[in-house]
Order: C-alpha cells, then structure tokens, then sequence
C-alpha cells in the first residue's frame, strides 16, 4: 500500500468519518496543532533522560494522540464506542492538576514574568507551552462552530481543560527543568 492517496491533492481532506473538507477548515487547524504538539512533546522526550519525566510525556503523546482523534472525527460519528474509549475524562484534567502541585511544590515562586529562555530542554518546555496555547485557542474556533451540539459539549468542555492544564504543565516543567539543569531562569525587564 502506498504513503500517497493522492486524494488530497485538490486541498482537500477527509474527516473521520468520510467527510471531505477544505484543509484551511477549523478543525483541521485544531488537530493539526495537536499533532504539531505532539511531534514537539516526542522532541522533548529525546532530550529528557529521566524516567518520571518521560512517564508523564509519554501520557501526554497518547493523551494527544486520542485528542486529535477527537478533532479529526465527525461529530455525527462521535458516538462511536472505539472513540468514546479516547475521549478526554474528568481523571485525565485532575492528574495534570496533580502533577502541577506536585511539580511547584519545590520550585521558588516567581513574581515576574519569565522569558522562554535557558537551556535548550528548558526552551523547549516553553515551545511546548505555547503551541498548547496555539492548540487551545484553535479548539475555541473550532468549537465555536458546533457548540450547539449537546453530544459534544461536555467532551468540548473537558477537552479545553486537559488543554488548559496542559499549558501550565509545561510552565511548570520549565521551571522545573531549569532547577534540575542548574540553569538560570530568565525574568522579563521592563
């Protein structure tokens, strides 16, 4: 079987689900910043060589992965038993929630901004915080299109949350990767 369908030639894709759609559509920019996120989560996992470190990004690929899923799908199809098993859960938004305690329980508190600077393991966590920003506001977009949908709304609802977390996940794991690494945090002058 070959990699090329040549069907999408004429800027055009399909849903899951079959629906063709223009590839400038919302939800394709929505789960195609997912999918960027998550090339970018992979990229910090090479460089992260501990093993609780890459646990929690090894649950954020697959949480991304099943959140892409997710956007590329139909809301007509979304019933679907396989898809509900991905969908974000209540459980899914705690645990970042968790883990951010977790996480800033031994970081200093700043009252500044920082600049995405330091290493590059430490940029490379704001690279990731700020594509979820992207993600999260394409989400928004997307959603604003079929919000009247009262079979998608909680799924919307805590699918926009992980995402929430997960940006401030990120801002954490800077912090946090700063501290290990010994490498300065850059605040912003004014």
């Amino acid at each position: 079987m070959k990699i090329y369908t040549k069907t999408g030639d004429n800027g055009t894709t399909s849903l899951v689900g079959g629906k063709r759609v223009v590839k400038t559509d919302p939800r394709l920019e929505a789960y195609g910043t997912a999918d960027e996120l998550n090339s970018f989560v992979g990229l910090l996992r090479a460089k992260i060589n501990d093993t609780p470190t890459d646990e929690l990004l090894d649950f954020i690929n697959n949480k991304l992965f099943n959140l892409g899923t997710l956007l590329a799908t139909e809301v007509e199809k979304q019933d679907q038993p396989w898809l509900k098993e991905l969908f974000l859960k209540d459980e899914d938004v705690h645990f970042l929630e968790t883990t951010i305690d977790d996480l800033s329980a031994d970081l200093p508190q700043l009252h500044s901004f920082i600049l995405p600077a330091g290493n590059e393991r430490v940029a490379l966590c704001h690279v990731c915080r700020t594509v979820t920003r992207r993600l999260e506001r394409r989400m928004v977009t997307m959603f604003s299109d079929i919000a009247q949908d009262d079979k998608f709304a909680q799924t919307g609802k805590i699918s926009l949350q992980f995402v929430n977390r997960l940006s401030d996940l990120f801002f954490v794991l800077a912090k946090m990767t700063a501290k290990v690494d010994g490498c300065a945090i850059f605040l912003w002058k004014k």
